[in-house]
């Protein structure tokens, strides 16, 4: 008999695993395939390129349509710099709350997906439990797009996805897409008394930077579509979230590098707002080119992520709605893989444990009321693919 672990066990053991995105999730992995195993599943890996990473799915119960797919990714951002007041990667009880790195942002959904495995088969569900487990998230949602491809190959097609992210238990419909650059400036140094007769990168990046606090600006004056008003802040925005360059006060930069994201409401077009920036950036590229010929300006998608669309009387969302009793309208500005599922033919929905407020935060906790409730949903759920 496989030993049986409590939604709290599987999430202290999860936690315990450093996956932070810049490492590997490998033993991680490992550690997910062996529980599996133990209850007799069969789980897949979906390596990365470089073969240091993995997602990870599987199928519980019969092989037949109609499943439900829980989805959640096994990477975290890091803790450096951070005030943490006990050791991030193990979890502490204090005042009725879960502390570590990724009980909330989102080992505590893992953790549940896992404890519903030997519930949905000790239930003998007629409908499988399907569990998807990403690497990359937090770099852009960068995973599971080759997992979610491997699936619609190699498993029965699921009715719904749910992927929990944090959201309270809430059931949300909709949220922002994303896509980004890394730009890179590159100028030509000169000392800095004679700078008219170089290029500072620094300078120069100043002017796509100020062109998103003016989209910005332009967006948030105007009139919100049906489809925008819901989100706050209720228009696609444009940030610059790091910047590094230069290397003296007294010489002019020679490169500047800057991540140039942009977060899309539903119904606007990824298109319109990459053309848009190209446009600006081929604009600041010819001044400094008319001052020396060998600068330039460089940039590299680092990642695009579909916004979840909100679906006429979606399966996942009656489900979702169902299992919690929640009926109210959710939509959110983060970014998740949902939009990714969407977009590959899946009814999806966001439902998880947890704040987002507390992710990637210091002394990130889950309350335990948000454990239990999680572990409310997938008995239901169970019950549901049992019926």
């Amino acid at each position: 008999m496989p030993t049986r672990l409590s939604a709290r066990e599987l999430l202290e053991k999860l936690v315990s695993f450093p996956t932070v995105s810049r490492d590997s999730n490998l033993d991680l992995v490992q550690w997910v395939e062996g529980y599996l195993a133990d209850w007799g599943v069969t789980s897949t890996r979906v390596y990365n390129p470089e073969g240091n990473k993995a997602a990870l799915y599987a199928n519980v119960g019969p092989e037949v349509e109609g499943g439900v797919v829980l989805s959640g990714h096994t990477d975290v951002v890091p803790v450096d710099g951070q005030a943490w007041d006990s050791d991030p990667f193990t979890v502490v009880e204090r005042d009725g709350r879960l502390f570590g790195r990724g009980v909330c942002d989102m080992k505590g959904f893992d953790a549940l997906a896992l404890w519903a495995v030997p519930l949905a088969i000790e239930a003998g569900v007629k409908r499988p439990l399907q569990i998807a487990l990403s690497y990359d998230e937090e770099l852009g949602c960068i995973g599971a797009p080759p997992m979610i491809d491997e699936m619609v190959k190699h498993l029965p097609k699921a009715a719904a996805v749910v992927v929990g992210e944090p959201s309270m238990m809430k059931v949300v419909s909709g949220h922002k897409g994303g896509f980004g650059f890394h730009t890179h400036v590159q100028g030509f140094e000169v000392h800095s008394s004679i700078l008219h007769t170089g290029v500072s990168a620094i300078m120069e990046a100043a002017k796509l930077i100020d062109w998103a606090n003016a989209k910005n600006a332009e967006s948030a004056a105007a009139t919100p579509s049906p489809l925008a008003e819901a989100f706050v802040p209720p228009y696609t925005t444009a940030h610059v979230g790091t910047i590094q360059g230069g290397t003296a006060n007294n010489i002019t930069a020679k490169d500047c590098r800057f991540s140039m994201d942009f977060r899309l409401v539903p119904g606007d077009d990824r298109t319109t707002w990459e053309a848009a920036y190209r446009d600006i950036v081929a604009k600041v590229e010819a001044g400094m080119k008319a001052i020396r010929p060998e600068a330039a300006i460089t940039l590299n998608l680092r990642m695009g992520i579909p916004p979840l669309k909100p679906e006429a009387d979606g399966a996942a969302e009656r489900l979702a709605r169902q299992l919690t009793g929640d009926n109210a309208p959710n939509v959110v500005s983060y970014g998740t893989e949902a939009g990714q599922f969407q977009q590959r033919g899946y009814s999806a929905i966001v439902c998880g444990p947890g704040d987002i407020a507390q992710a990637h935060q210091p002394n990130e906790f889950l309350d335990l009321s948000q454990l239990a409730a999680g572990e409310d949903f997938m008995r239901k759920l169970v019950a549901h693919l049992a019926a």
